[in-house]
């Protein structure tokens, strides 16, 4: 009969459910850093960062992906900083409830922003002339996450 010894801390966070978070896997890991799975798993870790930054600087699709991705972000960015002028777009509170208040309300009007600039490009773009005018690249660089005609 085979018995195993029950470890003292399930590493589940559900107890309901048999399933390990990534966290609670490593936590068992951590607390024993020469551990054998702990250095194969930081081995695949290191080895998946070479291969991304190989197929990076070797591939300008994805860099120009990437780049896109962080001119996105920052675009957001920007505007979070036109919404939220007051205090430089700092949150005024050290109270988590008020500091998630604060980060859903500028969430709420950061989409709002983006549905009425959205409204806007419709209209312009739904005159003919515009049709003519723009290209396939023309289209695919519109973005609705621009703020300049926003006075705080």
């Amino acid at each position: 009969m085979n018995q195993h010894k029950a470890p003292s801390q399930p590493p589940y966070d559900n107890k309901d459910t048999l399933h390990a978070s990534t966290e609670a896997i490593l936590r068992r890991f951590t607390r024993n850093a020469s551990h054998p799975t702990y250095a194969a798993m930081l081995e695949v870790g290191r080895a998946q960062k070479t291969i991304f930054v190989a197929r990076y600087l070797r591939l300008r699709d994805l860099q120009r992906e990437i780049e896109e991705g962080l001119n996105v972000m920052e675009s957001s960015n920007g505007a979070n900083s036109v919404i939220a002028y007051g205090k430089g777009g700092e949150i005024a509170s050290n109270r988590r409830d008020e500091q998630e208040m604060f980060v859903l309300c500028l969430r709420i009007l950061q989409s709002a922003l983006v549905y009425v600039n959205t409204l806007m490009l419709q209209d312009i773009l739904g005159e003919p002339e515009w049709a003519e005018l723009l290209t396939d690249a023309d289209r695919r660089g519109l973005t609705p996450l621009f703020w300049s005609h926003v006075r705080p």
